[in-house]
């Protein structure tokens, strides 16, 4: 199997097998053995749940350096609308783009861009029926790698467009290209990011072939810095580069994308728990009478990304504050628009990551195994074992990556037959109240 590319990564030394993480991967990518948890690599998606729970700070992200900038002539920054929430009482988007270009970059131009441009043409899309309604937005990359994963029957559902990222760093590039003579290699275009699924996304692309995007960068560790830079600008350096409205910075937070349609019959979910939530209803045909549904893997949307720095609600608040004083929308789709540049290059293909063989008929014969372990084991799916259920170490056993012996309580179960509860440490026995005990108090047994 090729060597995937992840942007989360393992602190073998800082983890203390404590079992928060494998309770709340989405894929059940990370087991625990020999008191150390370690990520399977086909099945992580890099949502970066793990880093969110882990106490011991044992999983993190890794994103471009700044210094990355300095490997090119021409540096241009696409910043997530989500950064514009990071600011208390910003009240100019034009403050973050000119401190930007403080910063080292040569131009700005904001992804918030892109994202009117992907809603102007998905509504085309919408209206002309050649897509599978309930439409499943395919922006939140995560989202993507989700259901190729534990999903692949609702591929189908998917909007086959690239991301706002994408096409904002197209058009990035065309206009640099144009106005300087620049080579492709001499310009360096870089993503502001509030997630590190992205990153990934740009390191191995699953539905075109590159995106343009020279790296991504942390909005946590591009953060301090540009507030230094921001807090000593005056008036008269601002620059109006701001170049979006209410639709494109409305992406940034859980509902944006979908009020950006137009529509009414649309729903949206943030959470990866809720996300799942939706994903299993859709796959039962229980949303079938939705036109639209937007899926986010962060809480509150982009907001919510584990490289930000704000609290997600307040940065949500903020925001809401902002789009107050913007137009509803700076851009619309002109009659010479290059529709090969926002549609899938690839198709998108569900990822072997689940199955338990290629050969259907093994595949079939190790599910009966599966199931046969699984009913043995005592299903309260507790993770002492390392894996994050019954199921999941049945999973491993079939695999030859576990035995039973790892089921604590598995062990438990076959030890005392028949030899009730003395072969037990004492204070593991159970203590019974006598009811009829005589007066004086109740005995123990």
């Amino acid at each position: 199997m090729a060597i995937l590319f992840h942007s989360v990564r393992l602190d073998a030394e800082k983890c203390q097998g404590c079992t928060n993480c494998i309770k709340r991967c989405p894929t059940q990518a990370i087991r625990v053995r020999n008191k150390k948890a370690y990520i399977i690599s086909d099945r992580c998606i890099d949502c970066g749940e793990c880093i969110r729970v882990c106490p011991h700070h044992a999983k993190y992200a890794v994103s471009e350096p700044f210094n990355e900038l300095l490997k090119y002539k021409y540096r241009i920054a696409l910043p997530a609308p989500a950064l514009y929430g990071q600011f208390n009482n910003l009240e100019n988007v034009d403050y973050v783009l000119t401190g930007l270009k403080k910063m080292g970059f040569d131009d700005v131009t904001e992804v918030s861009k892109g994202a009117e441009l992907i809603s102007a043409a998905t509504r085309v899309m919408m209206e002309s029926g050649e897509l599978q309604k309930p439409v499943i937005s395919s922006a939140c990359p995560a989202v993507l790698r989700l259901i190729r994963t534990r999903f692949p029957n609702l591929i189908k559902n998917l909007l086959p467009m690239c991301a706002p990222v994408d096409l904002a760093a197209k058009i990035a590039r065309k206009k640099a290209a144009e106005t300087t003579g620049y080579k492709e290699d001499e310009i360096g275009v870089f993503f502001i990011t509030p997630c590190p699924a992205k990153r990934t996304a740009i390191r191995n692309p699953l539905c075109h072939e590159s995106d343009g995007i020279s790296g991504a960068i942390a909005i946590k560790d591009i953060y301090p810095v540009l507030v230094q830079t921001m807090d000593r600008l005056t008036s008269e350096e601002i620059e109006p580069i701001n170049d979006s409205g209410i639709i494109g910075v409305g992406w940034a937070s859980s509902g944006g994308e979908a009020a950006g349609l137009l529509k009414e019959r649309y729903l949206a979910a943030d959470g990866i728990e809720n996300v799942i939530n939706v994903l299993e209803e859709l796959e039962d045909e229980k949303l079938n009478d939705l036109d639209f549904i937007e899926l986010n893997c962060c809480t509150g949307g982009c907001v919510g990304g584990v490289l930000t720095v704000e609290n997600p609600y307040v940065a949500k608040a903020r925001l809401q504050r902002l789009r107050k004083f913007m137009p509803v929308s700076c851009n619309n789709l002109e009659d010479d628009f290059n529709w090969d540049e926002i549609g899938w290059t690839k198709e998108l293909t569900p990822s072997p990551a689940m199955k338990l063989a290629d050969n259907v008929i093994k595949a079939m014969r190790l599910m009966t195994q599966l199931r046969e372990i699984e009913a043995s084991l005592p299903g309260l799916d507790c993770g002492i074992c390392g894996a994050p259920s019954c199921r999941a170490l049945a999973e491993d056993i079939v695999r030859g990556y576990a035995e039973e012996t790892d089921c604590v309580l598995h062990n438990i179960q076959v030890g005392g037959n028949g030899k009730g509860e003395d072969w037990l440490p004492a204070p593991f026995r159970v203590k019974v109240l006598n009811e009829d005990a005589n007066e004086g108090g109740a005995n123990e047994s």
